[in-house]
């Protein structure tokens, strides 16, 4: 017992930072977006959504204000990557479907003001069966290889 505080504060920086939404059978737990440089145009956000609902469902766009937001995968073919655009993702029933760097994310373009870590995104998620929901994309600092400085 006596760990227990010590354990409380190990442990606040990670729920504060924690943060998710739940719309019929999805939970969306913690959007977040890509932090920009000053000059950069667009973003990535990431997130996962489980399907913990009776039957499938489908994401089929992100609505935030920015010229473009799109649904994209990144793919690697000889070891050049690239990224498709999706016209949806299908979240099946009883899956979790992970939005992360190297895979499925949310291409944001048209990015005019550097995104900070602290600042919010938000952002609107639309899907087929369970209908819309408010998000807000925490943007924060991330390492390894990202879409800051990349042109769509």
């Amino acid at each position: 017992m006596k760990y227990f505080p010590a354990l409380i504060l190990a442990l606040t920086p990670t729920l504060l930072m924690s943060h998710d939404y739940t719309i019929g059978g999805l939970k969306i737990d913690h959007p977040v977006a890509r932090a920009t440089t000053p000059t950069a145009r667009t973003s990535a956000g990431y997130m996962t959504i489980e399907n913990v609902g009776e039957t499938a469902d489908t994401l089929l766009a992100v609505e935030a204000d920015f010229p473009r937001v799109e649904l994209h995968t990144t793919t690697v073919t000889d070891g050049v990557a690239s990224m498709q655009k999706l016209e949806a993702v299908e979240i099946p029933m009883g899956a979790t479907v992970t939005f992360e760097q190297g895979g499925l994310h949310v291409m944001i373009m048209g990015v005019t003001t550097q995104l900070m870590e602290g600042d919010t995104v938000p952002a609107v998620l639309v899907f087929e069966n369970a209908g819309r929901i408010d998000v807000d994309f925490n943007v924060e600092q991330m390492d390894g290889s990202g879409h800051g400085n990349m042109n769509h």
